[in-house]
């Protein structure tokens, strides 16, 4: 059914439910964006620095936190006259974000926003706002990257991903149903994967016969092992795309040796959706430079191709809760400069991305849980400011969390609840109430740890 239903669900039902129900943009945002990638380097060079200059404008004018911010500084937008200008400005902060979120707002915007919590994959969970507008080009950009990796709009799709914790009332799982049906998206639950269980989940993509499977990386090499071992064949998808965690070249190899099918990387947090991803030539992953700034800080703020370095975003289309150069604690290395893509697209290119690894859970009846699970599972739970998750034996877990303002008895048992579902009862839950967590030597703070022996 894949391809008349992409081309019928491209053209008729999503901009009937897109533009027509919901009356939102994405579409012609969609366009906008498929026809900006084919710009050159330096014209994309050039929009991105005009949506950028009218960016800080609007900051100036309208956000109290950076108005105050470049006051103190000695700076207006006029005295930014260049990307290494730009650089000089401040980092902002999740610890600046909570301390000062309502500053952060734009005056006219403040009582249109919508709000989400990020996964806290660096163990602390953080509300953030964002504008409809925002929204609409946010996902417009991810439906261009994921067509690059043969998974376009209405693509049939096979999500191994983290399902949704809690109960939710049959009116929501009810519209998540139909939702998710006229996607043309089955989701299955990886955080119930274990090594007895497997055959289950080649059955569920055997059933559904996805053009398109996307998931969580681990799951993803978990499932692939074992056909490998086992000699399991499934129906063939014509592509896999990975999310959430990094994806090593040996762990594409086992993947497309297993599925017969190549496996395109991706990287996106959830402050920003996709930030950039692999096209047909896998040579790289494209950044959104029309969309996003993407910086890679050296030691002196400035970028630095060639090695490691943390990432600063800013999000050129949110102007109701703008972060100007944040850093989310994710390391990347640049592409080097001659290294343009044979596919023809202006987007520059990150050789790769080397954080955001997280942690397997091992349990002793052979469940491999995902590190995601837990600031999946923890993103919602008031009252949560900071958590690790340590695993030192397969029999016992001890999650530490720094308790703020609503943290309470029903938190901490809706903690042990959603822990156990996944877990079952062969892994003890200690969990410990802490002041801080410490760093690790680089200045991070990796939110699931394993010192199991591999």
């Amino acid at each position: 059914m894949s391809g008349w239903y992409e081309t019928a669900f491209r053209r008729v039902l999503f901009p009937a439910y897109e533009t027509g129900l919901r009356r939102r943009d994405t579409l012609s945002w969609l366009d906008r964006y498929e026809r900006d990638q084919w710009l050159s380097p330096g014209e994309l060079a050039q929009l991105q620095w005009t949506r950028l200059k009218q960016l800080l404008e609007h900051c100036h004018r309208e956000v109290p936190y950076y108005r105050r911010q470049w006051r103190e500084l000695g700076i207006t937008p006029r005295d930014i006259r260049s990307l290494d200008d730009y650089a000089k400005l401040p980092v902002l902060t999740k610890a600046d974000i909570r301390a000062h979120f309502e500053e952060l707002k734009a005056d006219s915007l403040r009582d249109r926003l919508l709000y989400k919590a990020t996964g806290g994959s660096t163990g602390e969970p953080m509300r953030f706002g964002y504008t409809r507008e925002s929204n609409g080009r946010r996902q417009a950009v991810m439906w261009r990257g994921y067509a690059w990796a043969g998974a376009p709009l209405g693509s049939r799709s096979l999500m191994l991903w983290g399902a949704g914790v809690g109960s939710p009332a049959w009116r929501q799982r009810l519209k998540d149903r139909v939702y998710n049906a006229a996607f043309a998206r089955h989701i299955v639950n990886s955080f119930h994967m274990t090594e007895a269980n497997m055959a289950g989940y080649a059955d569920a993509i055997d059933r559904y016969r996805p053009s398109v499977i996307v998931g969580y990386v681990t799951p993803l090499v978990q499932l692939a092992q074992w056909m490998l071992a086992t000699g399991r064949r499934v129906h063939r998808p014509r592509s896999i795309v990975g999310a959430a965690e990094a994806l090593h070249a040996f762990q594409r190899e086992l993947v497309e040796k297993a599925f017969e099918c190549p496996v395109y990387n991706t990287y996106g947090c959830r402050e920003f959706m996709l930030v950039a991803s692999e096209c047909e030539h896998r040579q790289g992953l494209h950044v959104n430079a029309d969309h996003l700034v993407v910086e890679l800080l050296g030691a002196t703020g400035g970028q630095a191709p060639g090695a490691a370095r943390e990432i600063a975003i800013t999000d050129l289309s949110n102007y109701g809760m703008p972060f100007i150069r944040y850093v989310n604690g994710d390391l990347a290395t640049a592409a080097p400069s001659a290294g343009a893509c044979p596919c023809g697209r202006g987007l520059p290119l990150l050789e790769r991305v080397d954080g955001r690894v997280l942690d397997a859970i091992r349990t002793p009846d052979g469940h491999v849980l995902p590190g995601e699970f837990f600031p999946h599972m923890l993103k919602d739970v008031p009252g949560v400011t900071r958590f690790q998750l340590v695993q030192r034996e397969r029999d016992r877990l001890d999650l530490s969390i720094v308790r703020g303002e609503g943290f309470d008895d029903g938190a901490l048992a809706y903690i042990r609840r959603e822990t156990a579902k996944v877990v079952g009862d062969s892994v003890a839950l200690h969990c410990h109430f802490v002041d801080d967590i410490p760093l690790t030597r680089s200045g991070k703070l990796r939110v699931t740890l394993s010192e199991l022996a591999p």
